[in-house]
C-alpha cells in the first residue's frame, strides 16, 4: 500500500483557548514494532484534549504531544510482529495522542474492529467514552444487573454511553442535568431526569440510595454523593468541574455507609491495562453495538481543520452526546 510522505494534522501552538489548535504539515508516521497506522476517517473530540490544550493535563513522556485520544479508519501499515488485523481492515482505536490526523499510530491492544455497517462518524466517539466507562462505572464501581446508579452530566459522552450501557445490562439510573432539553434526553435513554437547577438529587434518590455513584463534579458534590449512597456504595470520580478540593467533609458518613471513595484516570494507565479493557468492550459491549444497541450520540461534526471550533462547542457545555471531526 502506497502512502504519502507528509500529512495535516492539528498541533497546540501554545497553551491556551480554542484558537491555538492550527493545521500543521509534518511526516505520515511509522508504526513501532506491535503498533498499527491508521488513515484516519473521523477522530472524536473529549474533554482531555481540551485539557491537554490549555496545559493542565499533558500527555506522558513517550506520547504524541498532538490532540486526539480516539479515531476510526482503516489499517494500512502494519509494526513487527502485528498480526491481529490485516491491510484495510477498519477499525477504531484508543490512541496515545495525535488522533486529530490524516494518519494516525495506535498500540495493536487499543484497537477494535468496527461493527459491520456502522458509520465513521460513531465509530471515531466510542473509544475514549466506552474504555473510560467500562473501566470506572462496571470496573472500579462494579455496578451491575439490579444495582441503582448515579451519573453525573448525563448529556456528555461520558453520560449518554454511561446510559445507555446501564440500560443495556439492567442497571437502574438517575442521572442530573440542567435544563428540560436534557433531561427528555436522558429519560429517553431509560432513566430518570433530574434537573440539578430545580431538584436535589439526594431527595430525588431518597432513602434507598444508589450502589454506584459516576460523578465528574468533585469536590462540591461529595458531600451530597455520599448522602445519596446506599451501603457499601461507591462514588467513582472522573473529573472536578465542581474543584479538585473537597472541603468540610462529613466522614462520619463514609463509616455510616462503609463508603468507598475511588476513581482513575485512563491516559496513566498501561498498555497491558488498556488491551485488557478492549477484550472486555469486545466480549461484553460489541455484540450490543454489532446489533445497533448502545450506538454512541452525536452532537456535531466539524472538519478536523475546525477542531478550534469543536473544542469552543464541548467548552460552551450545550452540547449533547460527542463531538466528532471528519478527516475524510
Amino acid at each position: 500500500m502506497t502512502l504519502p510522505t507528509d500529512m495535516t494534522l492539528i498541533e497546540i501552538t501554545t497553551p491556551g483557548g480554542p484558537e491555538v489548535l492550527k493545521p500543521r504539515q509534518v511526516p505520515v508516521p511509522s508504526p513501532a514494532a506491535g503498533e498499527i497506522l491508521i488513515r484516519v476517517h473521523a477522530a472524536g473530540v473529549n474533554r482531555p484534549d481540551a485539557l491537554q490544550r490549555a496545559g493542565t493535563y499533558p500527555m506522558k513522556p513517550g506520547m504524541s504531544p498532538y490532540p486526539g485520544l480516539e479515531v476510526a479508519g482503516e489499517v494500512v501499515a502494519l509494526g513487527e510482529g502485528v498480526s491481529a488485523y490485516a491491510l484495510g481492515d477498519k477499525v477504531c482505536a484508543l490512541t496515545n495522542g495525535g488522533g486529530y490526523a490524516q494518519y494516525c499510530t495506535v498500540p495493536v491492544g487499543q484497537a477494535l474492529p468496527i461493527p459491520e455497517g456502522m458509520e465513521w462518524i460513531q465509530a471515531a466517539a466510542i473509544p475514549e467514552t466506552f474504555f473510560t466507562v467500562w473501566a470506572n462505572l462496571f470496573g472500579l464501581g462494579g455496578a451491575h444487573k439490579g444495582q441503582r446508579v448515579l451519573i453525573h452530566g448525563g448529556t456528555s459522552g461520558i453520560g449518554t454511553t454511561a446510559l445507555m450501557l446501564c440500560r443495556e445490562f439492567g442497571i437502574q439510573a438517575f442521572s442530573t442535568a440542567g435544563s428540560e432539553e436534557k433531561c427528555a434526553v436522558i429519560r429517553s435513554l431509560g432513566a430518570e431526569a433530574i434537573n440539578y437547577r430545580e431538584q436535589d438529587f439526594v431527595e430525588v434518590i431518597g432513602e434507598q440510595g444508589v450502589d454506584v455513584i459516576l460523578d465528574i463534579m468533585g469536590g462540591s458534590y461529595l458531600n451530597n454523593n455520599l448522602k445519596a449512597l446506599a451501603m457499601d456504595g461507591r462514588v467513582v470520580l472522573l473529573g472536578f468541574l465542581g474543584g479538585a478540593k473537597a472541603n468540610d467533609v462529613d466522614l462520619r458518613t463514609i463509616l455510616g455507609k462503609r463508603a468507598n471513595i475511588t476513581g482513575s484516570l485512563l491516559r496513566p494507565r498501561t498498555p497491558e491495562e488498556k488491551a485488557a479493557i478492549a477484550g472486555q468492550l469486545r466480549e461484553q459491549v460489541w455484540p450490543a453495538l454489532s446489533a445497533g444497541r448502545c450506538l454512541p450520540m452525536i452532537d456535531q461534526v466539524f472538519d478536523y481543520t475546525e477542531a478550534d471550533k469543536a473544542h469552543a462547542r464541548m467548552e460552551g457545555g450545550e452540547h449533547i452526546g460527542k463531538i466528532v471531526l471528519r478527516v475524510i
